[in-house]
This record gives C-alpha cells, sequence and structure tokens, in this order.
C-alpha cells in the first residue's frame, strides 16, 4: 500500500480467508527517496488532466513504472527479513493513487500489476502467488465513490474488541477516512477531509521538513479558530456519507480562505491539524448512534497534537490502532491483503454505506500464477 501521504510503502502479511481474521504478521515501511517522491508530486500535477484513466501522458509513465519497481523492491526487502512468507498465496496491490474523481467515473492508480506479478516469481515459491489490483475501478464503473474500500476489514477487526459498541475507525493518511462500525450490519464510512496532505505541502513550502514529526511544530503554534470555521463552511462538510476526495481538492479552497501567508509556521500547522480534527467532528451528526471510541490508523496516528484536537473536539475516547492491538503502520497494507482475498472469493469490497455503490460490490484485476 501507498497512500497519499507519498511518504513511502507499506508491506504487511495477513492469514484470512477474507471474512476473518486468523493471524496478523509483521508489517514494515519502506520509505520513498526523495527524487522517487518528489516525482510522484509531478505526477500528481499531471494526472489533473486526466480524461482516460489508462493513459499515461507526460511523466505519468516515467512515474507508473518507478512505482512498479519500487514496490518490488519493498516486497523483496520484506521476503529478504521474512523468508518463511515466500510461500505466500496473494498479494494485494493498491498502487500509487495520482487522480480521484468519482464524480466523473475517474480514478487512477498507478502501478503495473501484470509487471509487479512478474517480479515476484523471483522471490516467492512454487509457480508463484496469485496478484490482485486495481481495486477501485469496479466500484467507481458501477456510480460509487470508489472509496473508502477499507471499511469492511475495520469490521472484521472490530470483532475482537469485545461486545459491539458503536466504534470509528480513523485513517489518518494525506485524506482522511472514517468507518462507522455496529456489530455486523453494512458499516458506514467516507473520506472526511484533509489529515496529513495539506500540513506536509504547507511544511514543506516553508521549510525543509516533509510533515510535522509527533505534531509538535503544531503543539508550538495556535490555532485561528475563525480560519478553521470559515474553512469548515465548504459544502463537503454538510453532506452526508458517502463521500470521497481527491487528495487536492481542498488546496484552492484553504488558500483562498486560510490566510495562511499571513501566519507563521507553527500558527499554519496548528490551524491546518485542527481543520484535520473538525472534519472527523463533522462526520458525528449524520452517524445513527454516538460512537464510544475512536481508533486512528496511519501516519497522522503518530501525531500526538492531532490526536489530543480529536479528543477535545469529538468529546470521546480516542485510542491509536496499537493501542488496541492492531497495527497503527500496517493496518491500510493489512486491508488490501484482506480485500485481495475477498476478490478472489467474489465478495463484495464496497457497499453503498460506504462508497454509494448501488449494490454490495466486488472488484479487482486478477492476475493468476502462470500455468504450470
Amino acid at each position: 500500500m501507498s497512500g497519499t501521504s507519498l511518504d513511502g510503502i507499506d508491506v504487511a502479511l495477513i492469514e484470512t480467508d477474507g471474512e476473518t481474521i486468523a493471524s496478523l504478521g509483521p508489517g514494515r515501511t519502506y520509505v520513498y527517496a526523495p527524487e522517487t517522491r518528489e516525482l510522484l508530486f509531478q505526477a500528481l500535477v499531471d494526472a489533473r488532466e486526466l480524461t482516460d484513466r489508462d493513459a499515461r501522458p507526460g511523466i505519468l509513465a516515467r512515474a507508473e513504472r518507478l512505482s512498479t519497481e519500487r514496490h518490488g523492491q519493498a516486497l523483496a526487502a520484506f521476503l529478504k527479513e521474512f523468508p518463511a512468507y515466500r510461500e505466500v498465496d496473494v498479494i494485494g496491490y493498491h498502487g500509487q493513487t495520482v487522480l480521484h474523481r468519482p464524480e466523473v467515473g475517474l480514478t487512477v492508480q498507478l502501478g503495473d500489476g501484470p509487471a509487479l506479478a512478474r517480479a515476484t516469481r523471483a522471490m516467492t515459491t512454487g509457480r508463484g502467488p496469485t496478484l490482485v489490483y486495481d481495486m477501485r475501478a469496479a466500484d467507481v464503473a458501477a456510480g460509487g465513490q470508489g472509496a473508502p474500500l477499507v471499511p469492511v476489514y475495520h469490521r472484521a477487526l472490530a470483532r475482537g474488541l469485545g461486545p459491539p459498541k458503536p466504534l470509528l475507525v480513523l485513517n489518518l493518511g494525506g485524506v482522511a477516512n472514517v468507518t462507522y462500525v455496529d456489530g455486523m450490519v453494512d458499516p458506514i464510512a467516507c473520506d472526511t477531509g484533509p489529515a496529513n496532505a495539506l500540513i506536509d505541502d504547507f511544511l514543506k513550502a516553508r521549510t525543509d521538513l516533509d510533515f510535522d514529526d509527533e505534531g509538535i511544530i503544531a503543539a508550538h503554534g495556535t490555532v485561528d479558530e475563525a480560519v478553521v470555521d470559515r474553512l469548515m463552511t465548504h459544502p463537503f462538510f454538510h453532506r452526508p456519507p458517502p463521500k470521497s476526495l481527491d487528495r487536492n481538492d481542498f488546496r484552492a479552497w484553504v488558500n483562498e480562505h486560510a490566510g495562511l501567508d499571513s501566519m507563521n509556521t507553527a500558527n499554519g500547522v496548528a490551524t491546518l491539524t485542527a481543520l484535520s480534527a473538525a472534519c472527523v467532528g463533522a462526520v458525528l451528526p449524520h452517524l445513527p448512534k454516538r460512537p464510544t471510541r475512536l481508533v486512528a490508523a496511519g501516519g497522522g496516528a503518530h501525531n500526538a497534537t492531532l490526536l489530543r484536537f480529536l479528543r477535545a473536539r469529538l468529546g470521546i475516547e480516542v485510542a491509536t490502532a496499537d493501542d488496541v492491538g492492531w497495527s497503527t503502520d500496517a493496518l491500510e497494507a493489512q486491508a488490501f491483503g484482506f480485500l485481495s482475498v475477498r476478490a478472489l472469493k467474489g465478495l463484495p469490497l464496497s457497499f453503498p454505506s460506504t462508497t454509494g455503490v448501488p449494490v454490495p460490490m466486488t472488484g479487482g484485476v486478477i492476475v493468476p500464477p502462470p500455468a504450470a
């Protein structure tokens, strides 16, 4: 899994039948080199002009080749460290999202599935694993948002937390998405708004830092609550789930309404961090019941200031995935392993209550191992 934060590739092992979780294995993150990250940021710019999800004009073709190579290298490093897992049966490959415009039927994840499948054969035993990729396209083609896809995995994880209680699972990547789980009914989910992307981009423009490590910069700043209130008037925040976002959807809105140029760096970071928390709070009125706990995962779950802002704005218990025995960093990668098995079995990856798709929808492109 490589998410909208563009920070690296997560690899994780999971043993599952696509409905229950037998065990969770190790997870590792392989950080992008600066030149790789820069190329992917350039690809985001070129992708804005796409009208065909299969087209790769400009820098996009080079970015797809490089991204696929980096995923192969990450997998090779993982299997070198954990050689016992070379007998893996299935690989779920998310790819790198560079454009998400479900309203016009477009979602684009860079990644050459067949090329990665070929590369895995030298790393694995026997004929090699089945590879599943491009898991969002079928949902979007059917009229869904194509995101978030992880809620069905969140529901499976929540089974291990004891008697069912209304629970929120929050992924804090470049964009934040949340899942409402209450027993075994279909989960409710949506993207909530920006999480790390606006903060990271602001810091990159002001400093030589890629992100606010542990929220230290935000902790030394002062939130401009009037700016947060102004930004929260965006129509997106008043729409009920399901709904989804592109990484850059709020860039122009923030540039127009936040007045960041007049803020010092710490105050700007603090205000954007508060915005990320406020976005999550805006979802609560749209849920069937008030959740009793929020479990946060993803890179933003390491941001202590963001977690503090979430507790203050939501007024409920906020824990990290690590706190409840899950994995803060590997959860998304685990989810796409889980989803790949569901895809092989024809089980739904998305639901009307998670992406707005008309009926529960499976998906994914399957690359089987070569015939014996």
